[in-house]
């Protein structure tokens, strides 16, 4: 199997080839053809085997870039969230995808502005339900995903979740 097998956006294949990507690792092979179906999927993989391209590259095949915010990456690290927001953005860049990442320990109002101007944003729980709390941002992400979910689980990041969610669209 090959990327070109997944009928993708020529800008993400331009985007795939240029990291010099050819064959899907097995969560991306399994992951991409559901979400391109507008499945929800919870997928389970090792560290290094490409989960990010596997909900990423799916996801940005089907965003409209309409300029709004259309997905929210919520993630449980400063780190992670600087990480899957890197890659989404080089994923993306062709198709003129800008991504904000936001999280605490930086100024507020330059992640206000990133969001005011992305079409995706990469969050940790905390920063993210501030700014949503005291009416900072509004976002209505067509899609929203929980990366390494079970970390942030564990990290007690639950009732941040189930908050976060009451202010995106239930759909």
């Amino acid at each position: 199997m090959k990327f070109e097998d997944f009928n993708l956006k020529q800008e993400l294949n331009q985007a795939i080839n240029k990291a010099g990507f050819t064959e899907p690792s097995p969560v991306q092979a399994d992951s991409i053809p559901i979400i391109l179906e507008g499945h929800d999927i919870i997928a389970q993989a090792q560290t290094g085997t490409g989960k990010t391209a596997a909900f990423g590259l799916p996801v940005l095949n089907k965003m409209k870039c309409d300029g709004s915010v259309e997905v929210l990456v919520i993630c449980p690290t400063r780190e992670l969230a600087m990480q899957v927001s890197d890659e989404l953005f080089k994923f993306g860049k062709y198709l003129n995808i800008k991504t904000a990442t936001v999280y605490g320990g930086t100024s507020y109002s330059r992640q206000i502005k990133h969001v005011e101007q992305a079409s995706i944003i990469v969050a940790t729980p905390g920063r993210l339900l501030d700014l949503l709390k005291n009416n900072q941002i509004k976002i209505s992400p067509s899609w929203v995903i929980l990366d390494e979910a079970d970390e942030m689980l564990d990290m007690g990041f639950l009732e941040d979740i189930k908050t976060i969610f009451k202010y995106v669209p239930e759909e």
